[in-house]
């Protein structure tokens, strides 16, 4: 992928940004536009180029194709992306960059967004995966009376971390007479979640992480919804099983998901177990697992105790370096430029619910990602 300055006086816009112009989804260097003047702004750089795309006539600047575009506070998108990879609560975000809770979680949910299309752009050049380890996460959202899976899917040859989803679950396990009346009232007044959620989601997550593949190993445990979805593959398959009993060590054919499962609890607060951060909705929790994908996978190493290790996607020729923060901010990515797996879409735009929650805000501004 090739990084842009946005913020360079030799800047040159390398498509229309109106969704609906032709000149939209295709780089050219010549497609008509002109410039049209300068706007200035009160935060560095002030003096902003303006364009005007003159097929569509529609009017645009420098600042268009920009990460900050639309925002009140720039500044803050840097720091608080390496918080909220660094094991760190939205509150305790909120008070060590001086800005209410609220302006976290939004700048949060921006960040997911963009790293969904990072991480999907970096993908649509990348080859298929010859084995691929999938498992599910479990968590909750709202209450332990909502769990729900992270299913995941990683290369064991890189670690790199390829794709994941989510599926609501029912709960279960040991609970008192009280916590049983509880889930029949809960279940009550908003219904139960769908029995086939995890085969269906665990089908989406093979199915995207096979993309391109003629032939794939898939290693997964012994969970009874795993084998019919991956029947329902329509490439050559061997599928490994593990049992889940099994030593959780490298000898391990699961050891890569189990370890990313390591690192989910570890960077992100609201995974943690007997913790006062949980999620309130997966939606939330999404978009942090986006932001930690792309941190894993373009710019950590591989390795944490190797210094200059390699990171996941430089093991898998995508990249011949690791990515520094300014890189992945560097350039706004546009929704509509490129396809979704359709999890990620419903991500995108908000539009996963929490069924304890009245409202549910969604994605649905007109200006910024």
């Amino acid at each position: 992928m090739r990084f842009l300055n946005s913020r360079s006086r030799l800047f040159r816009p390398p498509f229309c940004p109106n969704p609906q112009c032709p000149h939209h989804r295709t780089d050219s260097p010549d497609w008509p536009h002109k410039r049209a003047g300068f706007y200035r702004r009160q935060i560095a750089p002030r003096r902003i180029q303006r364009f005007t795309c003159l097929h569509c006539r529609r009017s645009f600047s420098s600042q268009t194709f920009s990460t900050t575009y639309w925002q009140h506070r720039p500044g803050l998108d840097k720091r608080i992306f390496m918080k909220a990879v660094g094991g760190m609560a939205l509150r305790q975000i909120a008070r060590d960059v001086g800005c209410s809770p609220e302006t976290v979680a939004g700048k949060v949910a921006r960040l997911g967004r963009h790293c969904m299309l990072l991480h999907s752009r970096f993908m649509e050049f990348a080859d298929p995966a010859r084995i691929v380890v999938a498992d599910g996460f479990e968590t909750f959202e709202w209450s332990q009376y909502f769990p729900f899976h992270h299913n995941l899917a990683v290369d064991p040859d890189t670690d790199f971390w390829i794709y994941f989803n989510d599926s609501e679950l029912r709960r279960k396990g040991r609970m008192t007479s009280t916590q049983r009346k509880r889930r029949v009232e809960l279940e009550a007044r908003f219904g139960r979640p769908d029995p086939r959620a995890v085969r269906k989601s665990m089908f989406e997550l093979l199915k995207v992480a096979t993309a391109g593949s003629g032939c794939v190993v898939i290693d997964t445990d012994d969970h009874p919804s795993y084998r019919p979805a991956i029947r329902a593959l329509e490439i050559e398959v061997e599928h490994r099983v593990t049992p889940g009993r099994a030593r959780r060590d490298r000898s391990n054919r699961l050891w890569a998901v189990n370890l990313l499962d390591l690192l989910i609890r570890h960077n992100n607060a609201n995974h943690r177990r007997e913790t006062l951060a949980w999620s309130k909705r997966r939606q939330g929790s999404s978009e942090r697992l986006a932001i930690l994908l792309v941190w894993r996978n373009y710019m950590q190493g591989r390795r944490e105790k190797i210094r200059n290790s390699p990171t996941p996607a430089m093991e898998r020729g995508m990249l011949s370096r690791r990515l520094a923060l300014e890189d992945v901010l560097d350039r706004r990515l546009f929704a509509s430029r490129m396809e979704l797996p359709a999890s990620w879409r419903r991500y995108y735009r908000r539009e996963v619910e929490t069924r304890a929650l009245k409202s549910q805000r969604r994605h649905e501004l007109s200006y910024a990602v």
